[in-house]
């Protein structure tokens, strides 16, 4: 009787485990790294485009009432008419690889994000309210659970969105739940129009930035665009020292074969390369900085 009792316990206990494992990756402390960081490249022209919004049903995992650090959180039966505006933040290298809510594997170069109370899986277009900029993601995961924050999105999310600057940034979210009932497709997309310009067929086809010129709204010199945003620069570091800062500079010029400058800003100086043309040398860079003695690198949209 006593193993059969243990081994009642065990299966007890085994299941208990199991269940918290399909809890948000945002609240387990099983993961290697301690905090959160940025990955070490930037995503690819196939992993900036949105998720394909269609009819799922409701995962089997994920969906229940549920308590975070003892506070309640209810799941909506239905995303329909489902609108919210607030602040949004992103989670990368930390969770990448890692159950999430609905117990699919979160990639942070997928088009997916967490969010506190809507069904998995939803489909949402966020809007990044500073800059109109907007991404369809997917909605599979649960958090984030800083109360400040309405929405977790991807690594590659947050890059389209040009956030990873900030590392949050002001958004309205859209559920979008008009399917057809005979394909499961919806009906409208609520995507900004895509550019009809064409790419020449000559085009490297390792490159995957493609540069071209836009004039302002106000008519000033046109801006570089490299996959939407304005072209990247890399910032590598900041300091207070101004020697400092150009010692670095013309040490990163002469290595890398790059433009490097230096910015000051009420007494900070942010050392950087660029700008920086194709999206394959921006991620090598990356790569080497991070290796090299600085592991905050990361890439800006503006000198």
């Amino acid at each position: 009787m006593n193993r059969i009792k243990v081994y009642k316990q065990a299966l007890i206990l085994l299941s208990l485990v199991l269940t918290l494992t399909l809890l948000s990756a945002c609240t387990s402390g099983r993961y290697q790294q301690k905090h959160d960081s940025t990955p070490t490249r930037l995503p690819s022209q196939a992993e900036l485009k949105d998720a394909l919004p269609r009819a799922q049903a409701h995962s089997r995992g994920g969906n229940k009432d549920y308590q975070v650090f003892g506070k309640p959180y209810k799941v909506l039966t239905s995303a329909h008419g489902f609108e919210q505006t607030g602040t949004a933040s992103w989670y990368g290298k930390k969770f990448h690889g890692h159950l999430t809510s609905n117990g699919e594997i979160y990639d942070m170069y997928a088009m997916s994000a967490a969010h506190k109370n809507l069904p998995l899986p939803t489909y949402l277009k966020v809007t990044n309210t500073a800059n109109d900029k907007s991404v369809i993601v997917r909605v599979n995961d649960r958090g984030p659970f800083h109360q400040s924050r309405i929405i977790d999105l991807s690594y590659s999310a947050a890059y389209k969105l040009d956030m990873l600057k900030t590392g949050t940034a002001e958004v309205k979210i859209t559920a979008i739940t008009d399917f057809d009932k005979k394909t499961g497709k919806v009906k409208t997309l609520l995507v900004n129009p895509v550019s009809t310009e064409k790419v020449s067929p000559d085009a490297n086809p390792t490159v995957l930035a493609v540069i071209k010129a836009e004039k302002s709204k106000q008519g000033s010199t046109p801006k570089e665009i490299v996959m939407g945003i304005t072209t990247p620069y890399i910032q590598v570091f900041a300091t207070s020292k101004k020697e400092l800062a150009i010692s670095t500079a013309n040490k990163l010029k002469t290595q890398y074969k790059q433009d490097s400058s230096y910015v000051e800003k009420q007494g900070i100086y942010r050392i950087q390369l660029g700008p920086i043309s194709d999206l394959a040398t921006l991620n090598a860079l990356l790569l080497s900085l991070k290796a090299n003695g600085y592991p905050n690198a990361y890439p800006r949209t503006a000198p």
